[in-house]
């Protein structure tokens, strides 16, 4: 058995989802949203299944969606992507992320992380051969310092992954961070693989600003985009990678000897929804930005201290003003005596990890959320 994954444990998010089944708990914990998603899109795929080309679709992706991928980034980012040498569509972001690190990383070269983090990249990043290096971000705002930067930077530096927004605190990084960043990338000759899937799941007025635009960044960054999170259809599995040619080549070889190609039904179906005027884009920000609302100010009322939540589906609870120092212990005490699901955040840590954090989706209805409001009422009652 490769023990990399072999002495992995059952990530905590199987563990939370099991115990909400088997207890029936309203599920703030596994991070989708209850809603199907945008008819419109959903009746391209369907279409595109019965009137549609089933067979392989071109390995780097159909020409229509690495068309609209150039023409939605241009519009929404100000990137000038060539469709033919820059954009390539994976089966997930998740895809994406492993194979630019196969693609990128030789063994014992040393890789930048930023915890708290997705559970998947240090495993991935182990089976690349690369060491990981962790900068760890620390509530409540998870800034980047160029103290902590020089720390993990080395000569040894050759990728660094970097996630903005940032799942699971919720924050945005500011362009002070991403020039600090870039800096470092620059001046180490390292490549940033950026996990920008929750780009448009931003609140508050904000517009997302990718690495990949940021001055002298333009050649060595991996832009990796997921048309799941952008339409709520996590199923989907769609991810758009974007980079310069001479990378691009390379990811383009791992990409073919891991899946090759994604469901073409799918792929229209994504091109179709990337031209969507502003108005859906802007709506469903505005859904969420309603439902973080919604969930903070009863969370608030209720007592619980609340950290801020500038995009992605999630916002934090400190628990610590509740006596709470295990956020583990919490969260099993929380789905089996109370009702309600979340993750906590110390799984997303793979060293020094914060014990005092819990992360709820708030990506539901409205009955949803109230349902769990009601629950938590009952705890905060017993307290």
């Amino acid at each position: 058995m490769n023990p990399i994954f072999s002495a992995l444990s059952t990530s905590v998010f199987e563990v939370m989802s099991g115990l909400a089944r088997e207890t029936g708990a309203v599920n703030l914990g596994q991070g989708f949203p209850d809603d199907p998603g945008p008819i419109d899109v959903r009746q391209k795929a369907a279409d595109a299944v019965i009137h549609g080309w089933n067979q392989y679709p071109p390995m780097m992706g159909i020409p229509e969606l690495r068309q609209a991928v150039a023409t939605h980034y241009k519009h929404w980012q100000g990137l000038d992507l060539n469709p033919e040498t820059e954009v390539m569509v994976t089966s997930g972001a998740t895809e994406a992320i492993a194979g630019a690190l196969m693609a990128l990383v030789t063994p014992g070269d040393e890789v930048v992380l930023f915890e708290p983090m997705y559970d998947a990249y240090v495993p991935l990043v182990r089976r690349a051969g690369g060491i990981p290096k962790f900068v760890t971000l620390t509530p409540p705002h998870f800034g980047l310092t160029e103290e902590a930067l020089a720390k993990a930077f080395s000569p040894k530096t050759k990728v660094v992954l970097f996630n903005n927004p940032l799942n699971p605190t919720a924050t945005i990084f500011s362009p002070a961070d991403l020039d600090l960043l870039a800096d470092f990338c620059v001046r180490h000759d390292a490549i940033a693989i950026c996990d920008e899937v929750w780009e448009h799941v931003v609140f508050d007025g904000h517009r997302h600003v990718p690495v990949l635009g940021r001055p002298d960044m333009r050649e060595r960054t991996v832009k990796i985009s997921s048309a799941g999170k952008i339409f709520s259809l996590t199923g989907w599995k769609v991810g758009l990678v974007m980079a310069a040619p001479s990378v691009m080549r390379v990811l383009a070889k791992a990409h073919q000897y891991i899946t090759f190609t994604t469901p073409p039904n799918l792929q229209a179906a994504v091109a179709y929804g990337l031209g969507k005027d502003d108005g859906y884009f802007e709506g469903m920000r505005a859904d969420f930005q309603r439902s973080r609302d919604r969930f903070t100010a009863g969370l608030q009322d209720l007592g619980f201290s609340v950290l801020p939540s500038a995009g992605t589906y999630f916002l934090n609870v400190d628990i610590a003003p509740l006596g709470e120092t295990d956020d583990v212990d919490f969260c099993r005490r929380l789905v089996t005596e109370n009702g309600v699901a979340a993750i906590p955040v110390s799984a997303f840590y793979a060293e020094s990890a914060v014990k005092n954090v819990v992360r709820f989706c708030f990506a539901k209805r409205d009955a949803t959320l109230d349902a769990a409001l009601e629950r938590l009422a009952r705890l905060r009652r017993a307290a």
